[in-house]
């Protein structure tokens, strides 16, 4: 089973199952309409609905790994703009 590694900023990393990804791109998307909306309100719960999706279908990535990240999400209390910056064309979540 392959897994990729997601970090959640200032939170550690989370190494998570291929199959797991396609929910995380249904988080993503809602997420990603929020912060076009402008939505604050839309945005801290699709922000918090995204990350808890990594937490529970991720298994924490030990500490001492110096493996990189695949992918990058921001911590929990970033503002809107911050995630605005880091969208890239497909969301948080390539695919």
């Amino acid at each position: 089973m392959s897994a990729l590694i997601v970090r959640i900023l200032g939170e550690g990393q989370y190494d998570v199952a291929d199959h797991a990804i396609d929910r995380l791109n249904e988080l993503d998307a809602t997420l990603e309409a929020a912060v076009e909306s402008g939505d604050e309100a839309a945005f801290r719960t699709a922000l918090a609905a995204l990350l808890d999706g990594v937490r529970t279908v991720g298994v924490a990535h030990p500490v001492d790994s110096l493996d990189e990240s695949d992918l990058i999400l921001p911590p929990a209390d970033a503002s809107l703009e911050q995630v605005r910056e880091l969208l890239e064309d497909d969301g948080l979540i390539p695919g």
